[in-house]
């Protein structure tokens, strides 16, 4: 997996909620608290979406072939895909039954482990901040200066990254809405401050998983490039001495790491066909000199008639992304 990829972050994300996951287990099937079963679920979740993202991630590395010649880079977006789908399912709605259950079933924590969950719950918290941290680290890697944390997860190609720090951020605020529920229930012996803790866990990974899943479909439907690598591409075509003009563009990724790029360009008249080969390949070298992950480049010479070819709107030049 590349650098983008953020495998460390999602190798430290996955230890840490192994460990959590059985250490939850246990607090629950010792105390009956309600909070700690669904942040144990919620746990388990993650740790097989990391896996699927690793999974994703090796899949995405497969060569191109006669049933794929763009390659399988798009791999990990459909993983991604299924993560937010699984986080949805398994962790939010399971989160949300199981706090309902509780509200209309109310029962006291075990009189011996009440202690337990609170014990495992701040460890829990330690455990998940450190995997915050490494995945915070790998974004700062690939993040542009002065790029907020919103803007990264929602124009980030590389679905890895925001799929990690969206599921720590909310693993750290389901495990605080836990800590809550299950305190006040320890304070005031009622539990139905445990089913509320659970219900709030539950609605946040619903809410999490739905921006994952909107993030990951436009990535899926195709996302062409960013604003910056379009200006760049479009001053790589029409620097030269050879183009005329460049009549139309268009760009979509093949994965996080490969850039498709698809432009018609004017060239004098006067080509011999050797020689627009040769000026093709020399539009190609600047392109990817600027945006080296523009590795497919397909380049349609011609001759610009302004009364055919009359001078496009900006946004034919490009796929909108979700950007």
């Amino acid at each position: 997996m590349s650098a983008s990829g953020g495998s460390k972050a999602i190798v430290a994300a996955f230890l840490a909620n192994l460990g959590i996951a059985i250490a939850k287990f246990v607090a629950w099937a010792l105390s009956g608290s309600a909070s700690m079963l669904a942040e144990a679920i919620h746990s388990v979740a993650d740790s097989g979406n990391q896996l699927l993202l690793m999974l994703g991630g090796r899949k995405a590395k497969r060569s191109a072939d006669r049933e794929h010649p763009f390659g399988y880079g798009r791999e990990r977006y459909v993983y991604a895909f299924v993560v937010s789908i699984i986080l949805f399912s398994v962790g939010g709605l399971f989160a949300i039954y199981e706090g309902i259950d509780k509200l209309t079933h109310p029962h006291a924590l075990d009189p011996v482990w009440w202690w337990l969950p609170l014990v495992v719950l701040v460890i829990a918290i330690g455990l998940e901040s450190f995997s915050l941290r490494t995945a915070v680290k790998e974004s700062n890697l690939v993040r542009e200066k002065g790029q907020s944390w919103v803007s990264f997860v929602r124009r980030a190609k590389a679905p890895e990254l925001p799929v990690v720090l969206l599921e720590d951020i909310g693993a750290l605020t389901g495990l605080t809405f836990a800590l809550l529920g299950v305190s006040l229930t320890v304070i005031t012996g009622n539990s139905v401050f445990d089913a509320l803790g659970t219900l709030a866990i539950g609605v946040l990974l619903v809410l999490i998983a739905v921006i994952l899943g909107i993030e990951t479909k436009s990535l899926l439907v195709g996302e062409g490039a960013n604003q910056t690598d379009l200006d760049l591409i479009m001053d790589a075509i029409d620097s030269g001495p050879e183009v005329e003009k460049l009549i139309h563009l268009k760009t979509l990724y093949l994965g996080p790491d490969e850039l498709l790029v698809a432009a018609k360009v004017a060239l004098t008249s006067d080509k011999t066909v050797r020689e627009a080969a040769a000026d093709i390949d020399q539009i190609e070298k600047r392109i990817r000199d600027v945006v080296p992950i523009a590795r497919a480049i397909y380049i349609e010479p011609d001759v610009y008639r302004p009364a055919i070819d009359p001078t496009p709107p900006t946004d034919v030049f490009v796929l909108k992304s979700s950007d």
